[in-house]
């Protein structure tokens, strides 16, 4: 029985291969970016908006994009999916290095990648039936710059905060920023409901530039909502919304039940996760 397989420097190898030595500048110095992706059989969510927010990573990391770098990935990762036989619901990893070479300051700007895949437990995005709850991780800041919209191999915020969720008994927590405002939460984009209309903290405040925050965003929008993208929110903000969701691109929306003693609904999470599917899966 075939080993489960992922995708390196053009070949197949088994997930318990060790690919990488010392001196993978990934594990050195965090030398890295990453893209978690959606896909349904061979059919990639949203793949363009990730490969754009991936390549503008790299441009501003000075890391060489190959040369028809967008097909190439496209691919690879559907060769990885056949390879696994893994025709439903797939969660996508693509991490992209720099090579080897020099301390701090690189020698060699090329980079290589890595493709892998797990399966999810739902073909589609679905809303979760039990609101989550959640609470505020303060002991760290994430700090608003110029890198903090994207992926990158530099986790540390993201892990402490995972750590204290589940000291806490959370299911997910907030992170905020050097000035106190609500960033986003372990994985995911943050929206608040208040009187029918949506605010989510904007990129500006160190957010992660979500694929699957503008596909909400847009949905809201064509759907008549009112939507505040570039909001500067405190955390006791929260006391007095109607809804909390969280979004990625892995499960679309997740909905809060709990921060706090407040409770939460769930009206337009649902509105909106059934129009994302809709328009992600449209039937054949």
């Amino acid at each position: 029985m075939n080993s489960h397989q992922l995708f390196y420097k053009g070949e197949f190898y088994s997930d318990d291969t060790v690919l990488f030595s010392a001196k993978n500048r990934a594990f050195r110095y965090g030398d890295s970016l990453f893209e978690t992706i959606h896909t349904n059989g061979t059919q990639i969510q949203f793949f363009q908006e990730h490969i754009e927010r991936l390549t503008i990573g790299m441009e501003k990391l000075k890391m060489e994009i190959p040369i028809n770098f967008h097909n190439t990935i496209e691919k690879n990762i559907k060769k990885l999916i056949t390879k696994n036989k893994s025709f439903l619901g797939t969660r996508i990893r693509l991490s992209v290095f720099r090579n080897s070479g020099g301390l701090y300051t690189p020698t060699d700007n090329s980079i290589s990648y890595l493709i892998e895949s797990s399966k999810l437990d739902e073909p589609k995005y679905f809303l979760n039936k039990k609101g989550i709850k959640i609470g505020l991780f303060d002991s760290y800041r994430k700090n608003a710059n110029s890198l903090s919209a994207f992926k990158t191999g530099n986790s540390l915020p993201f892990i402490l905060a995972g750590l204290y969720k589940e000291e806490m008994k959370w299911d997910d927590c907030l992170l905020i920023n050097e000035r106190q405002n609500l960033v986003e939460s372990v994985s995911s984009n943050l929206f608040v409901v208040k009187d029918g209309i949506l605010f989510t903290p904007s990129v500006e405040s160190g957010a992660v530039n979500g694929i699957m925050r503008e596909q909400i965003i847009q949905i809201a929008l064509d759907l008549g909502m009112t939507v505040y993208d570039d909001c500067i929110m405190k955390p006791e903000e929260l006391n007095e919304a109607d809804e909390i969701f969280l979004t990625n691109a892995i499960v679309g929306i997740r909905w809060v039940v709990a921060y706090g003693e407040r409770r939460y609904f769930n009206k337009k999470a649902k509105i909106l996760m059934e129009e994302l599917n809709k328009r992600t899966f449209p039937e054949n």
